[in-house]
């Protein structure tokens, strides 16, 4: 096969998996030969081999095959790229969401860091090739917030709600070159943005030690701007921010209403992308949610890849109360858990992985001290009030979110003045589950769906219980909605 085949090959890998993905996953490879019916491809890491192989690898061997080339597999070797065919296309990136990401084998665990800013002690993974490394890179250095040990891709568990986000940050991690940008990250309290932050910044500064990293949150942003301001020093500020390889901001909400620190942003924002540096920012909505948000840096922050964490699933909680097990097992080796206690713990936490591991090292610890079993029964007694949270936590934001993913609209629209039924029913789906699944009032009700008066929210409450008596898909809509809300 010559380099004019593997041309035509990649074009139609093109069309198939789309550009986005194109951009992430194929365009990094390079045809090497074909030997002993064998396709051998030179890849920039070994996480990009192993996720096109497991992705994309039947793909390739069918076009190939289409082309006339005799190969049953694919392999894929880290080392240099040769140049691509000038017939190969350069797409333009665009916002889209990358295939599903399967779980891959992660790193043996890492040990305790040394203090400030030494990069994390797990054993390096395979170095890239110094060539990829580019040569101005100066002195480590990690600023800002220090990094959690335990926050790493190894101590990550991967399920359905969040496999994407996982794909996208090892990507993120895997090189200097920029990928997404920015890899934009979302999701609510205990979801894992900051744990995934924080692995991508670990596995960056073992890759690439020269490298000048930079992790804050959002509010040491806007402390480090109004500090510079009031010691007329922006001129220092901006080299500061603007001298990094790559930058990554936590919580980004916090800067929204805030014109002075949103300009500042911005004008780092673009400054960085201009010099090709990779930034990565987490939330807890879309930017285009975040309506206090400058309208510019919404825009720039879709511009890249925006990826909803999703709520956990009962699948997920399983696997990470057993992942936590483990650990705590070796801390608490005389505390026995009985049969099921795992599994009633997944049934009934399930607002997030925080306060399931919360809840899991609580009994570990009362078990240890107490010289009991854990049974269902003793969980019951000692999460109470995690329990009774529990049962009564679902939020008027929950509802709002997931009856506009249900039925794909934006969240602004469910609290504008639109008033189309493709809007206004999803809206009165979400007053009618606010009143049943809340405690909240119909003023406060209002309140949330933009000021309307609570006699609004009584008639599209009614509205939905009248449906839901002759139209069985509205009737439907609503038992699955609830189900998702009360899982």
């Amino acid at each position: 096969m010559n380099d004019d085949t593997w041309g035509q090959v990649r074009e139609e890998l093109l069309q198939a998996v789309g550009r986005n993905n194109f951009k992430a996953w194929i365009e990094p490879i390079g045809f090497d030969r074909v030997e002993d019916r064998t396709a051998h491809f030179h890849v920039p890491t070994g996480f990009i081999g192993s996720w096109v192989s497991n992705n994309f690898g039947d793909l390739i061997l069918r076009h190939l095959s289409s082309r006339g080339v005799s190969a049953d597999r694919v392999q894929f070797t880290v080392g240099p790229r040769r140049a691509a065919p000038a017939a190969a296309p350069q797409p333009a990136l665009e916002m889209a969401e990358a295939a599903p990401a399967r779980h891959h084998a992660e790193p043996a665990p890492r040990p305790q860091p040394a203090p400030a800013a030494a990069a994390g002690g797990a054993v390096p993974p395979s170095q890239p090739p110094a060539a990829s490394v580019a040569p101005h890179r100066t002195v480590a250095e990690l600023h800002g917030t220090k990094l959690n040990p335990l926050f790493t891709f190894s101590n990550f568990v991967v399920g359905k709600p969040n496999e994407l986000a996982h794909a996208a940050a090892r990507r993120v991690a895997e090189t200097l070159d920029v990928t997404f940008n920015p890899l934009f990250l979302y999701g609510g309290v205990g979801l894992g943005k900051t744990h995934l932050m924080h692995a991508i910044a670990w596995d960056l500064q073992d890759r690439f030690p020269d490298a000048k990293i930079l992790y804050l949150s959002a509010e040491q942003f806007m402390h480090r701007f109004v500090r510079a301001l009031r010691e007329q020093d922006t001129f220092n500020f901006k080299e500061t921010f603007r001298s990094v390889d790559i930058l990554m901001v936590d919580d980004v909400q916090f800067i929204a209403g805030k014109s002075s620190t949103q300009q500042e942003f911005f004008h780092t924002f673009n400054a960085l992308v201009e010099m090709g540096k990779q930034i990565v920012i987490s939330g807890d909505r879309a930017p285009v949610d975040m309506e206090e948000l400058d309208g510019r840096i919404a825009s720039r922050l879709q511009s890249g890849l925006v990826v909803d964490i999703h709520p956990t699933d009962y699948e997920l909680r399983i696997s990470v109360l057993e992942h936590k097990a483990e650990l705590l097992r070796q801390k608490y080796p005389h505390v026995k858990f009985a049969d099921g206690v795992l599994e009633f713990l997944a049934r009934k936490i399930a607002s997030n992985v925080r306060e399931l591991e919360g809840a899991l090292n609580r009994l570990y610890a009362t078990g240890d001290l107490v010289r009991r079993e854990v049974t269902e029964d003793f969980a019951r007694d000692n999460l109470a009030d995690i329990l009774r949270a529990s049962d009564r936590k679902v939020t008027m934001d929950e509802i709002i979110k997931k009856t506009c993913e249900y039925y794909k609209l934006r969240q602004v629209d469910m609290i504008s003045q639109n008033r189309q039924r493709a809007i206004a029913r999803p809206r009165q789906m979400a007053m009618y589950l606010c009143k049943r699944l809340t405690q909240r009032s119909l003023p406060e009700i209002g309140k949330k769906f933009g000021g309307r008066d609570h006699t609004t929210i009584l008639y599209g409450v009614r509205k939905i219980e009248e449906l839901m008596q002759i139209d069985s898909q509205i009737a439907e809509d609503a038992e699955l909605l609830r189900r998702m809300l009360e899982a």
